[in-house]
């Protein structure tokens, strides 16, 4: 049996301070923010910020991963007061808008999207694929979804659509639009 051993508590500092300094440059620079620039922010090392975080998905996720916690509840949330097709349509709306105002999270659900089973593995991918997977097939079940609509389908789409919307108009206002272009798009025939 292998012990992990808690973090000491410079560690716990150090990391702690990483994931601000991240959440701050990604928010300012996005998904490309310099992970040299973040480790000076955080008063730490290069090799600092790798021991925590080997790779730049990993300190994406883990600057984001309350976020997409709480985008996951937020699903199950929407599906307890509203029908399903509805849930869905404001679910990916609330996806959607967040994924333009919290510069990032894009890049976190393109990953957890992705053809991988490592992509699909990550905390975010398998978060955001279960909160789709619940809505997507209670929306079919209900029959105001298509039943040949794959759930991570859905969270392409919805990708797609927030590229969209921050395009056409720098925030997340057209949103609302192009979901509903989606989900009329999506219904059975």
């Amino acid at each position: 049996m292998t012990r992990v051993r808690p973090m000491r508590a410079d560690a716990r500092r150090n990391y702690q301070r990483l994931l601000t300094a991240a959440a701050e440059a990604f928010a300012e620079h996005g998904e490309g923010a310099s992970l040299d620039d973040i480790a000076k922010r955080a008063g730490v090392g290069s090799g600092t910020l790798y021991r925590h975080f080997p790779t730049r998905q990993a300190l994406l996720e883990a600057a984001y991963v309350d976020r997409i916690e709480a985008l996951a509840a937020r699903a199950d949330a929407l599906a307890e007061r509203l029908p399903p097709g509805e849930a869905l349509a404001e679910w990916l709306n609330e996806l959607g808008v967040g994924t333009i105002e919290v510069r990032g999270l894009r890049a976190l659900l393109g990953s957890a999207v992705a053809d991988s089973d490592v992509a699909a593995a990550t905390v975010c991918g398998t978060r955001m694929r279960e909160a789709a997977t619940r809505l997507v097939e209670a929306a079919q079940r209900e029959g105001t979804l298509r039943p040949d609509v794959e759930p991570v389908e859905v969270l392409r789409l919805a990708h797609g659509l927030s590229t969209a919307a921050e395009l056409a108009h720098g925030d997340g206002s057209g949103m609302r639009r192009y979901v509903s272009l989606l989900t009329e798009g999506l219904r059975p025939g």
